[in-house]
């Protein structure tokens, strides 16, 4: 199984990549999302250490049962031949109503089939009021074409 764009990266494919995931992520589909990580994949998330497609698709069904309308925005960081980084924030809310916007950055090294072989995710939380919001569009679907990133965004 392949997943294009394969290394090596260009701007352009490295940027295509981040998008792709961020699309991925905003369907908050725990199957499609593990599909592009190698069936060995190793993850560390915050303090969590995850190793397989099985136990990404664990994680991220726990994750967005309790992750309300949970929205996603990737920034390409940096990249090489195999290798990208990207700086992230997401919004969402828990089961009292709370909301709260999550800023991170990740290293994803890749195999020559384009599966994401490692993701190494730093992640902070910081409340928000619920008019704070910055990420409004339509919780079923990808971030409209026309919506601002983060550096637009001024985060």
């Amino acid at each position: 199984m392949t997943r294009p764009p394969l290394p090596p990266f260009t701007p352009e494919t490295a940027r295509l990549k981040v998008r792709a995931a961020e699309d991925a992520w905003n369907t908050r589909d725990p199957h499609r999302v593990a599909l592009a990580y190698s069936e060995d994949s190793a993850w560390r998330n915050r303090d969590r250490f995850l190793t397989g497609r099985a136990a990404i698709v664990d994680f991220l069904t726990r994750k967005w049962a309790t992750e309300h309308e949970y929205r996603l925005i990737k920034e390409l960081w940096a990249f090489t031949d195999n290798r990208i980084a990207v700086r992230f924030a997401y919004e969402w809310h828990d089961d009292d109503a709370q909301w709260f916007r999550a800023h991170g950055n990740e290293n994803w090294l890749f195999d020559s089939q384009g599966l994401m072989v490692e993701r190494h995710a730093s992640i902070n939380d910081v409340r928000i009021a619920a008019n704070e919001r910055k990420f409004l569009w339509d919780r079923d679907g990808a971030r409209p074409a026309g919506h601002p990133g983060l550096s637009d965004i001024g985060l």
